[in-house]
C-alpha cells in the first residue's frame, strides 16, 4: 500500500508539473433596492426586496483555458435579525476557447441568462436565486453571434420539495444593423416524493423570436435598439387531456442611452400567461407576473452614477401600465467585483456620470 501511494503521489507531482497554472480568485458585493408600488393592481402585489450578496470565490486555472473556481453567495436582507438569510455553494468547471465556452456545476445565473428578457425570468430572480446548477455551453463570435443550450435543475425531489429543471437554448445572428435573435426555455415541475394528495406533473414553456435593428453607429447616441417578435408560452398539466395552453402575443422592445443615462421600454399585448398562477404562484412561473396581463406596458428609465470594470451605480425608474392603471418601481443596485482574470473586460465605462456630461 506504502509502494502504491508513493507512485501516486509521483504521478499526481509529475502531471501537476506539466501544467502552467495560476491562483484566481474573485469576490463581490451586490448590493440591490426594489420597491414595487402595485397597491390596487390586479396581476402584481407592492413589496420592497433589498439586500446585498457577498460571493467570494477562489480558483485554479491552466492552460489559459480552464478555469475551477469554489466559493460561496451568501445574503443577506436588510431589516432581517439573521446574519445570512440566503446561502449557495458555488464550485464549476469552466472552459473558454474562442468560439466556445462550456461551464458546469453550481456557477453565476449572469453568466449564462443574462441575455433573457423579464418575460422568462423577472428581475428579482437573481436577487433571490443568483446561482444555477447544471450546465451552459455556447458558440460565440466577436460580432455577437451566439448560441447557446443549458440545464439548470432546480430542485431536487424529496418529501418537501418538488422535482424542477429548466432546459433552455438561444441564439442571435446579427447581419450588419440587423438582427434575429430567439430565446427559450421548458420547465419541468413534478410532484414530491410520495404525496399524501396527487399533484400532477406541469410543464411550462417559454418562447420568443424577434427581429431588430442596431441603429446606435448611425447615430450620436451610445445604444439604440428596435426589436419585436411573436412570444408564446407553452403551458400543460399532465392530468387533465386538454392538452398544450399556448397564450402569445406580440413582444417589442427599444432602448436608447447617451452617457449613462438611458430609457427601455418593453411592450406586450395578446392572451394572459400563467394559467396555473394561482395553484402554484412562483414555484411554477419565474417569468413576471405582469404578463398575466393581456396588455403590458413597462417603462425604465435609468441613470449610470458609476460604471467601471470593479464599480457599478446604477438607477431605475420604472412604470408599469397594467389593465388601465399605472404602477411605478424604484430599483437601485451598487456592485463591487474585484478578479485577477485575464479577460477583456468592458469598454463602455462611466468613471463618473459628471465627467461625461460637464467635461469640455
Amino acid at each position: 500500500m506504502r509502494k502504491i501511494g508513493i507512485v501516486l503521489l509521483l504521478v499526481t507531482g509529475i502531471t501537476i508539473s506539466g501544467f502552467s497554472q495560476e491562483i484566481l480568485y474573485q469576490a463581490g458585493l451586490h448590493n440591490f433596492f426594489d420597491n414595487n408600488e402595485f397597491a390596487g393592481c390586479p396581476v402584481g402585489d407592492s413589496q420592497t426586496m433589498a439586500g446585498v450578496h457577498f460571493v467570494p470565490q477562489i480558483g485554479v486555472g491552466w492552460d489559459t483555458k480552464h478555469r475551477i473556481f469554489v466559493g460561496v453567495d451568501a445574503m443577506h436582507e436588510y431589516g432581517s435579525d439573521k446574519a445570512i438569510g440566503y446561502h449557495d455553494p458555488i464550485a464549476y468547471y469552466e472552459f473558454d476557447n474562442s468560439p466556445f465556452r462550456f461551464y458546469m456545476g453550481a456557477f453565476p445565473r449572469k453568466m449564462a441568462l443574462e441575455k433573457y428578457p423579464l418575460f422568462f425570468f423577472q428581475d428579482s430572480i437573481l436577487n433571490y436565486r443568483p446561482t444555477m446548477t447544471g450546465f451552459f455551453w455556447e458558440y460565440y463570435s466577436k460580432k455577437g453571434d451566439f448560441i447557446n443550450i443549458w440545464l439548470d435543475w432546480t430542485s431536487r425531489q424529496t418529501f418537501s420539495k418538488h422535482e424542477a429543471f429548466f432546459m433552455g437554448w438561444s441564439g442571435r445572428y446579427n447581419r450588419n444593423i440587423f438582427y434575429g435573435q430567439h430565446f427559450g426555455y421548458m420547465f419541468h415541475f413534478a410532484s414530491v416524493m410520495d404525496p399524501e394528495q396527487h399533484t400532477p406533473v406541469h410543464d411550462n414553456g417559454r418562447l420568443w423570436t424577434a427581429l431588430g435593428v442596431d441603429l446606435a453607429s448611425k447615430t450620436p447616441l451610445d445604444e439604440l435598439d428596435i426589436n419585436a417578435g411573436w412570444a408564446i408560452g407553452l403551458e400543460k398539466d399532465r392530468a387533465t387531456e386538454e392538452g398544450w395552453n399556448c397564450p402569445q402575443g406580440l413582444l417589442s422592445q427599444i432602448r436608447a442611452e447617451y452617457r449613462g443615462v438611458g430609457v427601455f421600454n418593453t411592450y406586450y399585448k395578446g392572451n394572459a400567461q400563467e394559467k396555473f398562477y394561482d395553484e402554484y404562484g412562483s414555484q411554477l412561473y419565474w417569468g413576471d407576473r405582469l404578463y398575466r396581463a393581456p396588455r403590458y406596458d413597462r417603462l425604465d428609465g435609468y441613470i449610470y452614477f458609476m460604471k467601471t470594470d470593479i464599480v457599478t451605480l446604477k438607477f431605475i425608474f420604472s412604470l408599469h401600465f397594467v389593465k388601465s392603471g399605472m404602477y411605478n418601481e424604484q430599483q437601485f443596485y451598487a456592485t463591487f467585483d474585484l478578479d485577477n482574470l485575464k479577460k477583456k473586460k468592458s469598454s463602455k465605462k462611466y468613471q463618473y456620470l459628471w465627467d461625461h456630461w460637464f467635461s469640455k
